[in-house]
């Protein structure tokens, strides 16, 4: 794969060979985002959990301190007075049933969060197959599936995000924005560390974080230490 002239300058900044304490590694990752725009910063977890066993599936969500610097998106499925909570919430979109067509057939997806009252999961249920595939079906786990849509919707808003593992049984979590300072990515940073490290399958045997490494969207990884974790 080429590299810019913009990438090849911000790499010769990182020792590959050196694994960073996370407060250097954040103050790196920040110092190489070099593009026109303001790049997401976003962490790499390799794991030692095997998701093909359910007792090892690592998903949930944790609310980062200086929110992503991301405005989010929130469609809320409800009926009843659920319907004008999730509006007075702060919902970008609100309905049922209706939503279903517009969602099946004309492929409308103008948002980056769904949450549903319980009562409403059999209608969501029917785009399993669109938003399955997205990362977009609500979860009890993530907190997406609840009653109190005033408390998810604020959250989110408020930059909740989710982590789960991928097929690789690696979490790819983004967790702010060049534009913040050294503290506020620290701290959103060791927020989601710890919420992660917290989530360790009970089962699990040997090493649970096997290597972390953070990038901005153009920049290079850097390694972090994971001795302390």
């Amino acid at each position: 794969m080429k590299h810019g002239k913009k990438y090849i300058e911000a790499a010769k900044l990182v020792d590959r060979s050196v694994f960073y304490e996370v407060d250097e590694a954040v103050a790196l990752a920040k110092k190489t985002a070099g593009a026109k725009f303001d790049e997401t910063l976003e962490v790499h977890i390799r794991t030692g959990c095997d998701g093909r066993h359910a007792e090892q599936q690592i998903r949930g969500a944790v609310v980062l301190p200086n929110g992503t610097g991301k405005t989010v998106k929130v469609l809320v499925f409800a009926k009843g007075d659920k319907v004008s909570e999730a509006e007075a919430a702060g919902a970008d979109y609100v309905g049922g049933e209706e939503l279903i067509p517009k969602i099946q057939n004309d492929g409308w997806l103008d948002f980056d969060v769904v949450v549903a009252t319980p009562d409403m999961m059999g209608v969501v249920g029917r785009l399993g197959k669109v938003l399955g595939p997205k990362g977009l079906m609500p979860n009890p786990k993530a907190g997406t599936v609840t009653m109190d849509v005033t408390k998810a919707v604020k959250d989110i808003k408020a930059g909740k995000i989710e982590y789960r593992l991928d097929k690789s049984n690696i979490i790819h979590c983004p967790f702010g924005k060049a534009s913040f300072t050294e503290e506020q990515l620290n701290e959103n940073l060791k927020t989601l560390l710890d919420a992660i490290v917290k989530a360790r399958p009970a089962t699990l045997k040997g090493q649970y974080l096997k290597s972390i490494t953070l990038a901005s969207t153009m920049g290079p990884g850097v390694k972090v230490s994971v001795a302390k974790f």
